[in-house]
């Protein structure tokens, strides 16, 4: 994961796949793009399939590239919201293109995955 990075320093292509690598940070990204500002148990709804332990950690792994902005409010009990950096609002041309992607080819992607 790292290592591709580590092996081809200078393709901002590996890069960024060791950025956005894995099952649950599109979905992620996604559904902040949405809704723009989320708590930990409204993100963890709204990512379907998601544990909390896996949320957590992709939050850090996001937070640490400077995707995913974590704020904290010194409220009883804490609160905390996540919302996308300026870097991480620049992937919605991203996600789209996504989208558009899966919605041109959901015929063929439905019938490999039945």
């Amino acid at each position: 994961m790292a290592t591709r990075a580590k092996e081809f320093p200078q393709c901002a292509f590996r890069q960024t796949l060791d950025v956005l690598e894995g099952k649950w940070k599109f979905a992620i990204i996604h559904s902040l793009l949405l809704h723009r500002k989320l708590r930990f148990k409204e993100l963890e709804r709204d990512v379907a399939g998601i544990t909390a332990r896996m949320l957590v950690k992709e939050l850090k792994l996001l937070e640490a590239h400077g995707i995913v902005r974590r704020e904290a409010y010194a409220t009883v009990p804490p609160t905390v919201e996540y919302s996308l950096t300026e870097c991480g609002r620049s992937l919605l041309p991203v996600v789209e293109a996504i989208q558009v992607w899966g919605e041109q080819n959901k015929a063929v992607i439905q019938s490999k995955a039945g």
